[in-house]
């Protein structure tokens, strides 16, 4: 087994604001494919799924049954990879992944896939969710702490997984056991001798899909974290990976082994639908987009304004900005430009910079704004730090009114299931109401998408949805200790039932 991780100069950590968006963990990738460059294939997925990690990215790939080239880094997947590296990573089998930490801190030992060898052979994981229970895993690993090389969550899966396999089991039994060890969120895609398996925890909460390269015949599959890994390579949707599933994909099989391994409600988080995932994912049978515009539609009926002009907050706020205008018959626009080449920086503005209005990322338009009446839509406002200043760069481009519409329910408590929204004393909705937001912001008037109006736009599968970030209503239980940390503002004794 081969481990290419280089050695470098780690600068030490700068302290910078956090954006005012919830921020992901992470995205998974997997090729299975004879005849086709799986790291080449696995390189362009990964950079589909690039919104939703941007800390780390890594690829392993098994060349024959007992040998794994495994290259991993800090960075966006186009600065950890080139073409001469992705070259000497010959195989039929890659795993790929990208991160944004929220188990464990952001530094290479910390990138995924992780890879370990059993008495079966090698096998690599790549995750994306997080675990409810990592420190009870931790506990029933105590008798090799001292092999573990991360402090992720994932690793702690793992390591399960290679006991498991170790202690007697094959894979699939092996992924079970492993699999039953673990409380939270947890789509997995794992490399092993015998093929690829693909596993979604029983609510499902994040979303893991497949599909197939070419003549199915040739069985050449893909998994993804969302439908766009596939179309960026040419893939056919094949559908979803459920909750609670397992398939194994094998070299030459047309048909992939499909089972359960647990039956719970079903929980996707709603933030994906609202703004995680990329609006040409499908998800339920249509594209995102068109669920946004719908929730754009639902918030202008329940929350009318007079104004001269409608416009988002690039780019997860323009399809709801869209149904907005048309729902509403106000014209849309462009009122803000993305700087499309900005990506993770350790370059911070000086405070100086920041005092002037710096404006690395959106830049309002003067010509467009000027002596207008302005509805801006976002899709959320977590601590309300950049919306206020958002509000002013408006006001500055001569906006004579700014009303916020928000396409989502006030976040109020925060996630453990892989998104990082912080304690909720960090939440600005769980502190301030409804009108100190708005002051706080500076805008004429503040209003937010309805949790029915969220869900209904879902149509069928309205009841499919986690939205315990606006309601508390956790599906999976968790240890106190985990849950009081985040929960430290909520009355006396909730944080042992949720």
């Amino acid at each position: 087994m081969q481990n290419e991780i280089p050695y470098r100069f780690v600068q030490a950590p700068v302290v910078k604001e956090r954006p005012d968006k919830p921020e992901e963990a992470c995205g998974v990738y997997a090729v299975l494919a004879s005849d086709q460059p799986v790291a080449n294939l696995t390189y362009f997925g990964l950079y589909a799924l690039q919104h939703r990690g941007q800390e780390s990215a890594g690829i392993a790939v098994f060349d024959g049954e007992h040998k794994v080239r495994l290259h991993k880094d800090m960075g966006l997947v186009s600065q950890v990879f080139d073409q001469d590296m992705l070259e000497r990573m010959q195989g039929q089998l890659a795993i790929g992944h990208n991160r944004y930490s929220t188990t464990g801190s952001s530094k290479v030992c910390n990138a995924q896939p992780v890879v370990l060898m059993t008495r079966l052979g090698p096998f690599a994981l790549a995750h994306n969710g997080n675990l409810v229970n990592a420190p009870e895993l931790r506990q029933k690993l105590a008798d090799i702490a001292n092999e573990l090389t991360s402090t992720t969550d994932s690793e702690l899966i793992a390591f399960c997984l290679q006991k498991a396999v170790n202690e007697g089991k094959d894979w699939d039994g092996a992924l079970r056991s492993a699999a039953g060890c673990c409380r939270g969120a947890f789509s997995l895609v794992i490399g092993t001798p015998v093929g690829l398996f693909a596993l979604r925890d029983g609510h499902g909460i994040r979303p893991l899909v497949f599909g197939h390269i070419g003549d199915i015949e040739k069985a050449q599959w893909v998994v993804s974290s969302e439908s766009c890994g596939l179309d960026i390579i040419g893939a056919k949707f094949d559908g979803d990976v459920n909750p609670g599933e397992i398939i194994h994909f094998k070299p030459g099989n047309s048909q992939p082994q499909r089972s359960q391994w647990t039956s719970e409600p079903v929980k996707l988080c709603v933030f994906e639908m609202i703004y995680f995932a990329r609006p040409d994912s499908r998800f339920f049978g249509e594209s995102l987009y068109s669920y946004r515009v719908r929730i754009g539609e639902t918030l202008a009926r329940e929350n009318p304004v007079e104004a001269d002009i409608v416009i988002g907050v690039p780019d997860s706020g323009i399809p709801a900005a869209i149904g907005y205008s048309q729902f509403s018959g106000i014209p849309f626009g462009d009122g803000l430009i993305k700087n499309r080449y900005v990506g993770r920086t350790f370059i911070q503005p000086t405070q100086a910079m920041r005092e002037a209005g710096i404006r690395v990322k959106l830049n309002p338009l003067p010509d467009v704004l000027s002596g207008k009446r302005v509805v801006v839509i976002d899709d959320s406002i977590v601590r309300g730090t950049t919306s206020r200043k958002l509000v002013a760069a408006l006001r500055d481009a001569g906006a004579t009114e700014v009303h916020m519409r928000i396409s989502s329910p006030p976040v109020t408590h925060p996630c453990f299931y892989g998104i990082d929204t912080d304690t909720q004393d960090q939440l600005i909705a769980a502190r301030l109401t409804l009108a100190e937001i708005a002051e706080h912001l500076g805008v004429d008037s503040l209003a937010y998408l309805s949790k029915s109006g969220m869900v209904d736009a879902a149509k069928d599968n309205s009841s499919n949805f986690c939205s315990a970030c606006f309601d508390g209503a956790y599906p999976i239980e968790m240890e106190e200790s985990v849950s009081s940390s985040k929960l430290m503002l909520e009355p006396a004794g909730i944080a042992a039932t949720v």
